[in-house]
Formats: structure tokens, sequence, C-alpha cells
């Protein structure tokens, strides 16, 4: 089984998670070129070579709306004495404040360094409010065209989307108002976008069968931001971080960024420790800031083979919908992500002929996939067991024939290969000639 394993003991932000991701694919500049034809509004990716405790690894840089991240950065750290004095409801209202979360998010050891030390920066004021007032607000429902509009597959907009989500809820709770009232800072937008859609197209690419991450290391102390001094993890963070292993760790600062926190509670099959497994390449993502631990996330992508897999076995029957609404339902269930969904003509009672639907899910998903069936079939009750399953390893190849290039789907494990060539391809390549 192709297993991606992520390693967020030093720190997890999702410009460091993409760094590791590219490197991963073994060639960090096709990522790039691939990331910078996606068509993010005003966003240009760049991966540079840097180095954390003698360890070279790589950096991602992007450029939002023509700012640098870390150029804007140091602007919550620049309200004076009278904006510190607002009440928490009137500063959420105030423009600098939608900064907080998301121009913070994967640069987040600049807050560390600053209240640590001491520092201040003192920028001109009304050079900051001509600058934020350059930008508008955006809501989630922009956010949803923004990524709907892209260059990617329907996969990456749908699971770009619920990342997002996760930190649109996660601020609709810390703020105590609802998820359509929420609007962010254009510039800190688009950087957890270029981040989060760059995560979800690499690991698109990567194809891992499963994703296990690492317990989380969230720092401690203190960050300061727009409202003032808020304690790690912050308000959002703390929320994302709900129901998924984590703990302080040793470094007084955030390591944990809501992007980073919401990329890995969205994408984690399991929290854990590194299962066996023989591992093929290692990818090194690096941070901005240097500490005296090595600011980095590491990835691990290999083989698992032979460790099994569990799944939930759903089984329901229906006499009284038509094909149509079977072939709907199906498709429903597919396009939400079970693992597999087929049906069985039986014989019903009052001798009536009715149709077995049978569904293969993943564990986690189990409450879920219970509600669609409910919606979107007419059964009121369904049957389910936990299952285990052997799985090959599987990978896609193409191959450059005379005819023309060919997809191949290459399965492997348990001393066995198998080789089968896309049939839409060979279908294409018949129809041509």
């Amino acid at each position: 089984m192709k297993t991606l394993y992520i390693e967020c003991n030093m720190g997890a932000a999702g410009d460091m998670l993409l760094a590791s991701l590219a490197e991963l694919t073994g060639d960090v500049k096709a990522c790039e070129e691939k990331l910078n034809s996606l068509g993010i509004p005003d966003v240009t990716y760049n991966f540079e070579k840097s180095v954390k405790c003698g360890i070279e690894g790589t950096h991602a840089r992007v450029v939002a709306l023509g700012v640098e991240e870390d150029e804007h950065m140091h602007e919550h750290h620049h309200h004076d004495h009278e904006e510190h004095e607002h009440s928490h409801e009137h500063s959420h209202e105030h423009e600098h404040d939608h900064h907080h979360e998301h121009t913070r998010e994967d640069h987040v050891h600049d807050h560390h360094d600053h209240d640590h030390e001491g520092e201040h920066h003192h920028h001109d004021h009304e050079h900051e409010h001509e600058h934020h007032h350059h930008h508008n607000h955006t809501h989630m429902s922009d956010i949803e065209k923004i990524i709907g509009g892209l260059n990617v597959s329907d996969k990456v907009k749908q699971d770009a989307i619920a990342v997002y989500g996760l930190i649109a809820e996660a601020e609709s709770k810390a703020h105590g108002k609802e998820i359509s009232e929420i609007h962010f800072h254009e510039v800190g937008t688009m950087d957890a976008v270029a981040d989060i859609v760059g995560v979800c197209v690499l690991l698109e690419q990567i194809g891992a069968d499963k994703i296990v991450v690492s317990p989380l290391a969230t720092g401690y102390g203190q960050v300061r931001c727009a409202h003032g001094i808020l304690p790690v993890p912050a308000p959002a963070t703390a929320s994302i971080i709900e129901g998924i292993p984590t703990y302080s760790g040793n470094v007084e600062g955030e390591l944990l960024t809501p992007t980073g926190a919401a990329l890995l509670k969205h994408f984690a099959d399991s929290f854990g420790q590194r299962p066996v497994m023989e591992i093929e390449k290692t990818g090194y993502g690096m941070g901005k800031k240097d500490f005296e631990k090595a600011n980095m996330l590491r990835t691990f992508i290999g083989n698992t083979e032979g460790e099994g897999d569990k799944v939930i076995e759903f089984k329901f029957n229906v006499d009284d919908m038509t094909g149509e609404e079977i072939g709907y339902a199906t498709g429903i269930l597919m396009e939400a992500g079970a693992l597999d969904v087929y049906t069985t003509p039986i014989g019903m009672k009052k001798n009536r002929p009715g149709i077995l639907f049978t569904m293969l899910v993943k564990p986690e998903d189990k409450e879920k996939f219970a509600k669609l069936v409910f919606e979107n079939t007419t059964t009121i009750g369904i049957r389910y067991n936990e299952m285990d399953r052997y799985k090959l390893a599987r990978r896609e190849e193409k191959v450059l024939t005379k005819y023309g290039e060919v997809r191949v789907k290459v399965t492997e494990g348990y001393g066995v290969i198998k080789a089968k060539p896309e049939y839409d391809d060979i279908s294409a390549i018949v129809n041509q000639g």
C-alpha cells in the first residue's frame, strides 16, 4: 500500500507541507511551474533551497497580490494604543483584524521572534491604512468562487473548499458569528488559498492510498495579533484541532497554524507513529525562521505492503426505486467518496423483485454515508460490518507508443505485479485510427 507519513513534531504550516510534498514528487521545479499554471488570481509560487540546522530542504515562498508573505506580516504589531483598547467585538469589524488568522498562518514564527525577543516594528501607520484599503474583504462564498474557477480537478476543488471551510468554521466559533458574516483580508486569504490548493494538487499527484500524520506539536506561549495578546494555540487553531492528537512540545511560539491544522485534519486517515514502511523518498519543507530545533516539516512516501486495511461494508435493500433513481443514488454515493458501490438483483418478501446495495466506506466516514443513504434512497435500515481487506499498491504510469501516449495502471504487492492499459486511452486511439 502506497503510504504517506507526515511528521509534524517541529511545526506544521501550509507552506511547509507544500514544500515538503514538492520534494517528494522528485521535481521541485516542475511543481513550481505546475502550481503557477493553476490560475490562482495574483499569486506566484517560488520554491527555493533552505538550510535548517545543517539540513537542506525547500522553502515555499508565495507572492499574493504583489505582496510577499513576510512583507505584510508585521502589521499585527503596529496598532497604536487606542486601537488595542477597542473591544473584541468592535475590532472584529475593523479591517486590520481579518488579517490575523490568515496572514500569520504559515509564518507564525515571526510572531514568536517578535514577542519573545521584545522586538516591535514601527512603520508609518498612514501607509498601513493605505495598504489595507487597496484590498477588499473576502467572504467564504468568494473563496468558493475563486477555487471553483481554477484549472484543477473536481476532487482538488472539493478538497480545497472543504479545508478552507474548516478554517472559516473555526473563525466563526472564535468570533461568535455566522460563517456567512466572517470576512478575511484579501492578501491573507490568497496566501491561504495558495497553500491549500497547492497541497491538494500535490497530494493528488502523489496519489497515496493512505495518509498517516504524527500527533501535532502546537508550541506554547503567546502570540500578538490585532486584538492584542492571544494564547498559543490561537483560538481558530484550537477549534480546528478538537478531536485530533496534539501536544504543546517544548518550543515557545506558535508552531501549528490554522492552515496547517485544517489541511492535516482533512487529509489524515489516521494519527500516530510512523508505520512499518519501506521508504522510497523523504521530503523536507522548511519554515522561514531559525530556531534551536530545525524548523521543518518532514514527509515520507513508501510501501506498507501487507499491512491490511479496515473498511466498513454497508448493505441495504430497496424494492420501490426505479432504475433511474438507483443510478442517481449510486452516483451520489460514489461522488461523496465511497470506496465502492454496487447493486445485486434479489427476490424480496411478497415475491417482489428488489435491489441489494453493497457499499464500502472508510471507517471515519460511516456516519456521513449513513445520512447520505437515508437521504437518497427509500431504505429504512442499513446493516454494516467492519471488515479487513488486503490491497495491492496502485500507481499510474504513462507509456509512449507509436499510436500515442497510453496510461497504464500498475498494481503490485505480495510478490505480484500487474499492468493494465487504460481502456479510454485505447478506445480513443482505435477511434482515431
